[in-house]
């Protein structure tokens, strides 16, 4: 009886093994191959719209907002106590390398790096229209650059991969400097902007332009201080129809997408298959609408913002921020304790909850506004020794949002802007100047993703000030660690 059992086992393996060879050897259906995708111009598309995938917010890997907004002084984690708790650490800077939100962001763009490498290594040899393939290689090219700008500001020196890897080995990429990352990004991003058109049809936007290319392009020399190259990026955007929108809030609603003050803004829709919509409403929502309640203004950023004597405060507040007074999102008026880290809720990426599609929003999220690009121009002259000509540029900003009174109805007090409020700025001095600016850039941008970044190109002084209640030093911490999986697998670090 024991033998037979035996012969009857070894049947079923002896089966199994040639079922598992059997299927091993038949060619797979319905999935694309190296050698049987990017072929066609139809193939180079799908390539270049699933690079884009990876920019967007249909997945929580993409957590960028914990890097530009958790990790700065402008907001928190939030959440529950025990959720998320990796994300706690980096608030903290209590960071080791096997943090799970930074193993997260980093495969995250990593694949997106990989995804743009592949499209501009195969995208180059298929046959169909030279000016479409140019253009998807330019959008390649800017994604790629859009990426390491993220890592080499959260990581520092990372790996510089610019070909697709094609044996186990060529994974392996050493890390290179934060001054060779900015060269390749400058370099993608300037033949990027020869081939991108000014504009979209429809159908087509939400696509990369020439405008985003020398967006990014000038932020990029920002960071590195490269003052008159990037006051001439921004001049080149100049002329091509970009706009500030009357009402600051309508960068934020999803009335407005896509508008002209828009220069590079990812595009979320909602109730698709394959999902498309973005998860960032849910995340940052309260928990009566089945928000997680994460990414938790702090006292200090809604401190930032000014107020006249009367208590009117400035209109962008209330516009980024819920806060007792006020209504949330849905119009039902906020209570403090929705947030019980701070007791205020980011607004800029929330959506009413009465389609009950929280998480699956269609709300943009808008990288970089006109809005911006007038900052960096301020900022750029400022370090010229131009400063009177940068006043110009930071007042049309004030002007917008103390004039959300002629343009927002809601508004108590609408038709008249409130006495004092947000008065044009008077050049003094260099040093006066460049603290205006600063101010103007967290207030305006707050929320956005953008402050630690800004915090820390800033340099140690102020990073160390205003990050004083965190274990935060400047020496230690301006980048945090390559994560451990990365550690452990890439032998040429």
């Amino acid at each position: 009886m024991k033998y037979t059992y035996k012969i009857i086992v070894l049947f079923i393996v002896l089966v199994i093994v040639s079922s598992c060879n059997d299927f091993l050897d038949t060619e797979l259906e319905g999935t694309y191959t190296p050698d049987t995708f990017y072929k066609t111009e139809e193939h180079a598309l799908k390539a270049i719209n699933a690079t884009y995938q990876i920019a967007s917010f249909n997945s929580s890997k993409n957590n960028s907002w914990v890097f530009g907004d958790v990790a700065s002084d402008d907001t928190v984690k939030g959440g529950g106590g025990g959720d998320q708790s990796d994300i706690g650490y980096i608030n903290d800077f209590n960071v080791n390398p096997d943090n799970g939100a930074i193993e997260t962001f980093w495969k995250h763009y990593y694949e997106g790096i990989s995804r743009a490498n592949k499209v501009i290594y195969y995208v180059a040899k298929i046959d169909m229209d030279p000016e479409l393939r140019n253009r998807i290689i330019g959008e390649a090219k800017f994604l790629r650059a859009y990426y390491y700008y993220h890592l080499t500001n959260v990581f520092g020196s990372v790996p510089l991969k610019i070909t697709p890897a094609f044996t186990a080995e060529e994974l392996n990429v050493p890390l290179a400097t934060v001054t060779d990352i900015y060269a390749q990004i400058e370099l993608d991003l300037s033949e990027a902007k020869e081939v991108l058109p000014v504009s979209y049809k429809t159908p087509e936007k939400g696509r990369v332009t020439n405008a985003a290319a020398l967006g990014l392009l000038s932020k990029v020399y920002l960071f590195q201080e490269k003052w008159q190259l990037a006051l001439e990026a921004t001049e080149e955007i100049e002329g091509q129809g970009y706009k500030l929108m009357d009402l600051y809030t309508q960068n934020f609603d999803v009335f407005n997408k896509n508008n002209k003050e828009a220069i590079f803004e990812i595009q979320h829709l909602t109730g698709q298959v394959p999902f498309s919509g973005s998860y960032l409403s849910q995340y940052f929502s309260p928990v009566k609408v089945n928000g997680y309640f994460f990414n938790a203004p702090t006292e200090s950023f809604v401190n930032e913002f000014e107020v006249v004597s009367e208590g009117v405060v400035d209109p962008r507040l209330d516009y980024s921020v819920g806060r007792e007074g006020t209504l949330w999102v849905d119009g039902k008026e906020f209570s403090p304790t929705w947030s019980p880290a701070t007791g205020y809720l980011s607004k800029k990426h929330a959506q009413s909850s009465e389609d009950n599609s929280i998480g699956d929003g269609d709300l943009n999220y808008t990288f970089m506004r006109y809005a911006e690009v007038l900052l960096i121009k301020a900022e750029a002259l400022n370090e010229l020794s131009r400063g009177n000509e940068a006043v110009a540029f930071i007042n049309a900003l004030r002007k917008r949002a103390r004039e959300s009174y002629l343009y927002d109805v809601n508004l108590t007090g609408f038709g008249t802007v409130p006495n004092g409020l947000l008065p044009d700025i008077t050049y003094t001095s260099q040093s006066q100047m460049k603290k205006v600016i600063r101010h103007e850039r967290r207030v305006e941008l707050g929320l956005e993703f953008h402050r630690f970044y800004d915090v820390m190109r800033y340099g140690a002084t102020y990073a160390e000030e205003v990050l004083s209640d965190t274990q935060f030093i400047f020496e230690n911490n301006r980048y945090f660690p390559i994560p451990q999986s990365e550690r452990d697998t890439n032998t040429k670090i």
